[in-house]
């Protein structure tokens, strides 16, 4: 294990400087440069043509929906849209590299020179800087076997799968991310959870990380003051959720200042991160763009997008999910607090849906961030992986509105409902927990509590009208909370001034 400072004292000696670079899967239908199926999961080598392996006399040909899809993404991130561009060849070798070169863009992106503003959990705005956004392929994947943690140091034998391979990509660039501080670990992660909301809003990639259609490599170096030059970096790969992302930069904030502090060196170099404890291990000597030897693709034609169109995607493009969250907020009523809790819970999506059904938004609200948040976090679960449905919400609020249930039967009704048992109606029915409204029950039961303590009644006859709190309690009691509490003190009055 390396020697580790302490995060404070890191942040407090040391300036960290971020550069990010995320891929993001497309979601056409065929791969980047053929007609093969871009499509998860399938038999191993199943989604294959001539082009997705590189055999000799194929050619590719570019995907136009994917170039539109790139376009999508550079305007969403406020880029220039290149009125020239090219692809390139970077070449290296790896077994899931099938022609020993990647067709990718290099000195001439399709996007260039824009920025992301990311809101920070607290309400802060940070803005990121944006290099480029260019297109790309995929390369394979490669499965070691007989490792211990399935890394190829260990491993007996390898196997490859070429499905992905050729998968159209666009990998996003920034400039170095300065300012960030203490934050930074913070500013790493909400940045691609950004990206992400994006990706899905403008309906490019389903951007699901789990599936590894949002990738991010993670750069990391430290100096000793904002006015000193750039550090040595080191580049964690292939991160793919938000909470892996905070913690790589952590690590590496306190490995390097560990390092600096000793008089060490930082070695130029990819890194591995590891999901179980946090850390991150040695890779690679990382390698420079000489290294790889670029030189314009042969094969593909430069691309021209006609300015007239780059105009008509930007005024196709969706709202855009900050833009739509503000907007949402006014029309909710909800405070930036408010809105805050609601994106920092992933509830959104729920509350609109919910709003939608009929609910007041401060209803939807209560139930999605109050007794479902709890439920959440006592299962260990996402929100979004409750086993109840906007729609459900929308009918218990429903029920509560018209009476048919108060706040306590609600949450009973809720109980059965995330327990699989059927739609609040079902469930109050099955149960016999609606409210209590019968005038002719309510009326008994108030008298019974009445004859069982005689004082109450002549206490409120005297004036004392708290005392009917009383019996209100206790015909809440014999009816199993399912009466109309206000109902039933205004019998509690009528019985004793008759």
């Amino acid at each position: 294990m390396a020697t580790l400072m302490k995060y404070e004292d890191a942040v407090a000696k040391f300036d960290p400087v971020l550069g990010m670079e995320v891929h993001v899967e497309l979601g056409t239908k065929t791969k980047m440069f053929d007609h093969a199926p871009n499509a998860f999961g399938g038999d191993p080598n199943t989604y294959l043509t001539p082009v997705s392996l590189g055999l000799p006399g194929s050619l590719p040909v570019v995907n136009a929906q994917a170039v539109e899809y790139a376009i999508r993404i550079g305007l969403a991130l406020n880029c220039k849209i290149a009125e020239y561009c090219r692809f390139a060849r970077k070449n290296y070798f790896y077994p899931d590299l099938t022609k020993a070169f990647q067709t990718s863009q290099y000195d001439e992106p399709i996007a260039y020179d824009g920025y992301l503003d990311v809101e920070l959990d607290d309400g802060e705005i940070f803005r990121v800087p944006i290099e480029r956004a260019h297109m790309e392929e995929d390369a394979g994947k490669n499965t070691h076997l007989g490792g211990a943690d399935g890394r190829i140091h260990g491993a007996s034998a390898s196997l490859v799968d070429y499905n992905r391979a050729g998968v159209p990509l666009v990998e996003i660039v920034t400039r170095p991310i300065e300012g960030a501080g203490d934050r930074a670990p913070e500013v790493a992660a909400k940045y691609v959870e950004t990206l992400r909301d994006i990706f899905r809003a403008i309906g490019v990639s389903e951007a699901r990380m789990e599936r590894g259609n949002v990738r991010a490599d993670v750069n990391v170096s430290l100096r000793p003051s904002p006015e000193a030059k750039l550090g040595t970096r080191t580049e964690t790969k292939n991160v793919n959720s938000f909470r892996s992302i905070e913690r790589a930069v952590r690590y590496e904030i306190r490995r390097q200042a560990a390092i600096l502090d000793g008089g060490g060196e930082i070695q130029q170099e990819t890194r591995h991160f590891h999901e179980e404890d946090g850390s991150t291990s040695s890779g690679r000597a990382k390698t420079d763009a000489e290294d790889y030897r670029y030189f314009p693709e042969p094969d593909l034609v430069p691309l021209r997008p006609d300015p007239a169109w780059v105009e008509e995607i930007r005024a196709a493009l969706p709202e855009l999910p900050a833009v739509r969250r503000r907007r949402l907020a006014t029309e909710w009523g909800f405070t930036d607090m408010e809105m805050r809790d609601v994106v920092n819970a992933g509830a959104v999506e729920l509350i609109e849906e919910t709003v939608a059904s009929g609910v007041a938004p401060a209803a939807a609200r209560k139930w999605w961030m109050g007794e479902l948040a709890r439920h959440a976090k006592e299962q260990e679960i996402g929100l979004s992986e409750v086993k109840i449905t906007p729609a459900q919400i929308g009918q218990l609020q429903q029920m509560v509105d018209e009476g048919k249930l108060n706040d306590k039967l609600a949450r009973k009704v809720m109980g059965f409902v995330l327990a699989g048992e059927g739609d609040p109606a079902e469930v109050a029915a099955a149960h016999g927990l609606e409210v209590v409204n019968d005038d002719g029950a309510l009326i008994k039961a108030v008298d019974d509590a009445l004859a069982a303590d005689p004082s109450i009644a002549e206490a409120i006859k005297g004036g004392r009208v708290q005392a009917a709190g009383a019996v209100v309690g206790a015909v809440m009691k014999a009816t199993r909370g399912q009466a109309d509490a206000a109902r039933v003190r205004e019998l509690v009055l009528e019985r004793c001034q008759a």
